[in-house]
């Protein structure tokens, strides 16, 4: 286990190196002079070729990514050109935030999606079926942005019952948590559904029924723990996406969190606030994504027993 876990890690930075890159590269090679956008157009040309030599915007683009690898490994994420201030600072400050309103929505969605995904196909064809199906297809279906504009003018400028945004109770957390967590509910409905379908059709869940065990430990016993490996992938990836779809709820709310941080920093060229941030929630994706690993030996005896065997190949523990 413990081999399995440093391997993972170890991947992680080839992935974290590439996405460095793509932003890095993609937000440089965008229109614009950055060092004239930092000085306004009234700046001499001088004090303007001066800031570009001492940016390193007058080097080739991979001796600037290499610069910028080598500061990052010293924990020097760089200084933002729009505020001027360490991006560091800034990201960890805007980046609970955002891990908030993922950790709600998540919630939400694995509490609305998994336990409809499992009465769904338990009660295949029925009226409840056809209900959940048509529901998650059209919120699987809705554009979200459309969707939290909606949930604003009914809850809050119609009703009056939530606030429009910001966090300022608990209560600003409902309408985002809404907005992002029945898309999400319904991608893990149809997930569960069809996953629990395949699963109650095997052969060791219909031997189970004819020993005369009660169809709620059959279900849940058998059927459910082996379908849950797909069911938590998608869980780990849908937190993970989130990270990603926070802009949009938290532009639509205006709350401050990572979303917005990216947004106007791509507005403004802010190349290491951009890339700082988004390696920000890279790392935060890498890291959900090693813990579902990790569960898939905790639901599956045959995933731990592997470990197991691989261990004592190499003479470790586990």
């Amino acid at each position: 286990m413990y081999r399995y876990i440093l391997r993972r890690i170890l991947l992680m930075i080839p992935v974290l190196l590439s996405v460095a890159f793509i932003v890095f590269l993609i937000v440089n090679l965008t229109p614009g002079d950055i060092a004239r956008t930092i000085l306004g157009g009234e700046a001499p040309q001088s004090a303007v070729d001066q800031l570009r030599h001492d940016m390193y915007l007058d080097q080739p683009i991979i001796n600037r990514f290499f610069i910028y690898i080598r500061d990052i490994l010293k924990g020097d994420f760089g200084i933002s050109y729009r505020s001027g201030t360490e991006v560091l600072p800034q990201v960890a400050e805007r980046f609970p935030v955002s891990l908030k309103l993922s950790l709600c929505a998540i919630t939400f969605a694995i509490i609305a999606g998994v336990p409809l995904g499992i009465l769904s196909a338990i009660k295949q064809y029925s009226i409840l079926d056809n209900i959940c199906t048509v529901t998650g297809l059209f919120f699987a279906a809705v554009p979200p942005f459309w969707f939290g504009l909606m949930l604003i003018y009914f809850f809050s400028l119609q009703l009056g019952w939530l606030p429009t945004g910001g966090l300022s109770s608990v209560k600003s957390y409902v309408l985002p948590t809404l907005t992002v967590g029945i898309p999400a509910a319904a991608g893990l409905m149809r997930l569960t559904r069809s996953s629990m379908l395949e699963t109650i059709r095997a052969d060791y869940v219909r031997t189970a029924r004819s020993k005369g065990l009660p169809e709620r430990r059959v279900i849940v016993r058998h059927a459910l723990k082996n379908a849950l490996l797909p069911i938590i992938t998608q869980i780990g990836m849908t937190f993970g996406i989130m990270f990603g779809n926070c802009a949009m709820s938290e532009t639509v709310y205006v709350i401050p969190g990572c979303g917005t941080l990216i947004l106007n920093a791509v507005k403004s060229k802010d190349v290491p606030l951009t890339t700082g941030a988004i390696l920000w929630l890279s790392m935060a994706f890498c890291c959900i994504m090693l813990v579902v690993d990790l569960l898939y030996a905790f639901v599956d005896p045959r995933i731990k027993a592997k470990y197991k065997g691989t261990a004592r190949n190499f003479g470790g523990k586990v």
